[in-house]
């Protein structure tokens, strides 16, 4: 847990100096660390706990590459559902209610951030499942000593 949680605090750390960076440029302050921080354990507890669900057997019969991209899709729709919902229970007392609220929130100026961020962290989970992947093929004790080995020499032999 520890490790994904790490993963998803790098990724969310980026986005959140990314946005402040433009932001900056436009002298509007920002400070969404902590909530990158927060939400980079919540996705690491669902993610770690959905990696776990079968997506039925026809789509273990498939090529990996299928399942990574359908666990991204499906994890991607759930963020977007769970963003949208939340600057909908946020913004409820502005505008009657939460349903109210929910009709709006597509009008609202604010959705270009609930669709930047689901673009980021559906980047970051394209990623993950593409490592859970190799991990599964490789073995888990083994994918992330490869990557603090040296290169192994180049063969000559190119496509």
């Amino acid at each position: 847990m520890a490790f994904t949680t790490l993963y998803f605090a790098v990724w969310f750390s980026l986005v959140a100096v990314l946005k402040t960076l433009l932001l900056e440029e436009y002298r509007i302050e920002f400070r969404g660390l902590s909530l990158a921080l927060i939400g980079a354990l919540i996705v690491a507890k669902v993610v770690l706990v959905l990696e776990y669900v079968p997506l039925g057997s026809w789509l273990r019969k498939r090529a990996a590459l299928l399942d990574v991209v359908v666990r991204t899709l499906l994890y991607t729709f759930g963020v977007a559902i769970v963003l949208l919902l939340e600057r909908a229970f946020e913004s409820r007392h502005e505008h009657g209610g939460f349903i109210p609220s929910l009709v709006l929130v597509f009008e609202d100026r604010d959705v270009h951030h609930v669709w930047f961020n689901t673009i980021c962290v559906a980047c970051a989970l394209l990623v993950f499942n593409a490592l859970a992947v190799l991990r599964r093929h490789v073995g888990g004790g083994r994918l992330f000593p490869l990557f603090l080995a040296p290169l192994p020499e180049e063969s000559t032999d190119r496509l």
